[in-house]
């Protein structure tokens, strides 16, 4: 038998035994189970980021580039490389309007982001880790979640809010590819 919810009570149901493991050396922080919208979203958001940074911990040059899964040409160092580009795009680029260049893109290479894997894999950490805290520094200064950029796709606004949801997805997308190409280069698994 069961309260009604946010009763504060618990139900009957039993609770389980065996929790999916947990990322060994794991220091994420994990969001607050309660919360407003934007501390909601924001840690959500920095939770998705470390646990990519966290799958693709102690792997060398060659394992981060490495296309494990085939015939996908995907690989943790090209993930990277998308991801500072798709944290550009949204936050600098379509939120904020800076008129900077796009990030391993180009009309003639369009994905040159997971198939150019010339360069250091720990540059390409650097440049994500800035574009990350450029990010948090453009949300930081907003004044709510309903600020809006636009979007260069339609011309129409987006705002702030739908910004921290896309890139929720765009993690937690990527996160589970992360979670492929790590357990195939070297068995490590964990949540």
């Amino acid at each position: 038998m069961t309260e009604e919810a946010g009763s504060g009570s618990h139900s009957d149901t039993p609770t389980s035994l065996h929790y999916a493991p947990r990322w060994s050396g794991d220091t994420r922080r994990p969001p607050p189970g309660v919360g407003g919208e934007r501390e909601a979203l924001t840690t959500s958001l920095d939770w998705h980021r470390a646990t990519f940074e966290l799958k693709c911990a102690g792997l060398t040059q060659e394992q981060l580039s490495q296309r494990a899964v085939s015939p996908s040409g995907m690989s943790l160092h090209g993930l990277v490389r998308h991801l500072a580009g798709v944290e550009r795009w949204w936050f600098r680029i379509q939120l904020s309007g800076e008129d900077v260049p796009l990030l391993y893109y180009s009309d003639d290479a369009p994905d040159q982001d997971f198939g150019d894997l010339t360069g250091d894999a720990r540059e390409a950490f650097a440049v994500w880790h800035t574009e990350c805290e450029r990010s948090r520094r453009i949300v930081d200064a907003a004044g709510s979640l309903d600020v809006t950029g636009i979007r260069r796709s339609t011309g129409e606004p987006v705002s702030l809010r739908r910004v921290l949801i896309n890139m929720i997805e765009e993690y937690a997308r990527h996160n589970g590819h992360a979670d492929l190409l790590r357990e195939r280069i070297d068995g490590a698994t964990g949540m």
